[in-house]
């Protein structure tokens, strides 16, 4: 099948000059500690742009229903009061609780056609983070780890992996399994700083790079007597370290405008959608914002009303955002949960777990905006066309930002595949 190699721009290529000059800047201002200040170069974050993809992740923790969001069935028994709304894009309906999104689908590929099978909270989620079921003794990395390590630079000083949340519903820890620690995601708390990077607020910034400036002098001199890897790795982690700690600043909103932080307004999930721009901005390969709880088993339209406004204002603000700054064709975003819901409305008004045919958005880089794959019965009870897997998914993910799907990863003397064995990406939303 064809594959799709890369998302950027045939126009805008990448010279070996550009991108030694990028690499030597990026280091040097993460050893000033100035990671934002970099971006403010119009060259070097131009450069910056053209390099990276990126990977932001708005997971529906608990599992937003499809009929309410990009698969409605009005005028059925299944269907719920909410009609549908036309979109940008001829002949594309979606739920009219999402009016901002309808006007901006034709960035937006529908997937419509999952069909994962397991409908359990954990079950489903540890599914829908690796691509695969589960194996004794295999620890599978997040979708988050593997995309941060295909997609980071091994010399990084941001992070290469944050995970965000708004309740502790969302709260699953994946991790990066046997790709090791440096991929396991750093975790955002409702404090919105990561205390474990917070420099200590008796030591000024000057004092901080004076140290740093005494550190460089003295292992520079010790390195022209030592030749030895171990004495290189050290400095590649000190620096690391230097760097993430530097990265404090990425995730303080207050050095926004406030005219910006109204765009994605007051809400947590607002203000972590700007963090997750922020952070791809500055370099961070996946960031996942977590936005919980669509588990609607009771009051389900009630429930949707809310949260879908949350999510269509959010997710309108960041799609602006990211396309404004020239990111959006780096930057793949995706909306996802472990599951969907019942078609079959409950006794209390509500839907219960629903895997055998739901839905999902890919937005960005590599994605052929407009495109609607797959396709339901008139109920939305079965898949009719289309039907694909978690593991097609993934595949799908991979293919949008240039990484051979196919790839292995060696856990022993054991090829394992990052899309689960057989995986097929889906061409006709990949641009």
């Amino acid at each position: 099948m064809k594959r799709k190699a890369w998302c950027g721009s045939a126009d805008h290529p990448v010279s070996r000059r550009g991108f030694l000059g990028a690499a030597a800047a990026g280091t040097a201002f993460a050893a000033d500690m100035t990671v934002l200040d970099a971006l403010k170069q119009p060259a070097l974050a131009e450069e910056l742009k053209r390099q990276q993809k990126r990977v932001i992740l708005l997971w529906l923790a608990g599992g937003a229903s499809q009929l309410e969001t990009w698969d409605p069935k009005p005028g059925v028994e299944t269907g719920g009061p909410f009609r549908t709304i036309q979109t940008t894009v001829p002949g594309l309906h979606i739920s009219e609780l999402l009016p901002q999104q309808s006007e901006r689908m034709q960035q937006t590929a529908v997937i419509r056609s999952l069909n994962t099978k397991i409908a359990d909270h954990g079950g489903g989620y540890r599914l829908m983070e690796t691509g695969r079921l589960p194996e004794p003794g295999v620890a599978f990395p997040h979708l988050g780890a593997i995309l941060a390590r295909e997609l980071g630079r091994i010399d990084s000083h941001v992070p290469d992996h944050v995970s965000m949340y708004t309740s502790t519903e969302g709260r699953r820890k994946g991790t990066a399994g046997f790709l090791g620690a440096r991929y396991n995601p750093m975790f955002l708390t409702e404090n919105m700083m990561p205390e474990n990077i917070r420099r200590l607020e008796a030591i000024s910034e000057a004092d901080h790079q004076d140290r740093a400036a005494l550190r460089d002098f003295f292992a520079e001199r010790f390195s022209r007597t030592v030749d030895s890897a171990a004495v290189a790795s050290h400095g590649t982690a000190y620096e690391r370290v230097r760097g993430l700690m530097a990265s404090d600043r990425l995730f303080d909103i207050s050095e926004e405008p406030q005219a910006m932080r109204d765009k994605y307004g007051p809400t947590q999930f607002g203000e972590q959608c700007l963090i997750a721009r922020r952070l791809v901005e500055a370099g961070v390969p996946f960031v996942k914002v977590a936005r919980a709880w669509w588990d609607s088993h009771g009051q389900n339209f009630e429930t949707h009303r809310e949260l879908c406004a949350d999510l269509d204002h959010c997710m309108s603000a960041l799609m602006d955002d990211l396309a404004d700054r020239g990111l959006l064709e780096n930057t793949l975003v995706i909306t996802l949960g472990e599951f969907g819901r019942t078609p079959r409305i409950n006794g209390s008004l509500g839907r219960d777990h629903f895997a055998r045919a739901w839905s999902c958005t890919l937005t960005g880089c590599g994605i052929k905006g407009g495109a609607v794959y797959g396709k339901t019965d008139d109920k939305g009870e079965t898949v009719v066309d289309g039907e694909i897997g978690a593991a097609d998914l993934f595949a799908t993910i991979f293919a949008a930002v240039g990484i051979d799907y196919e790839k292995e990863y060696m856990l022993g003397s054991r090829p394992i595949p990052i899309a689960d064995f057989g995986a097929t990406p889906v061409e006709e939303v990949l641009a």
